[in-house]
């Protein structure tokens, strides 16, 4: 997988989840290279937000090989990190976020019915 696929485009797009058009999810991702673990994550990450947020998110991928210093700020201690900036408050999620019901709880994403 190329370095452009990590990056994510944001569309305008209604999601079924979220309540206000304006509202807009802003999810980091932290990653330690492009590595197995790295590259499923962001194929998890994207794949849920598509599903349940259809468009109206954006995925900033942070790789701490090339930027180390930027882990400081959502104090990441461990690779693949998921950080929910919006909306708020902040979550975290550790791993390749391949348990569905976990990220979706994580994230405080509720499929509907």
């Amino acid at each position: 997988m190329k370095t452009k696929e990590f990056k994510s485009k944001i569309s305008n797009h209604q999601p079924k989840t979220i309540k206000a058009e304006s509202d807009k999810w802003i999810l980091r991702l932290y990653v330690a290279g492009q590595t197995p673990k790295s590259l499923t994550a962001f194929r998890n990450l994207k794949s849920i937000c598509e599903e349940q947020l259809k468009g109206n998110y954006q995925i900033e991928v942070i790789d701490l090989v090339k930027n180390p210093h930027l882990s400081h700020d959502d104090q990441i201690l461990a690779v693949p990190t998921i950080v929910r900036k919006l909306p708020k408050p902040e979550r975290k999620i550790i791993g390749d976020l391949s348990d569905t019901e976990r990220v979706l709880a994580g994230l405080n994403l509720v499929p509907e019915s």
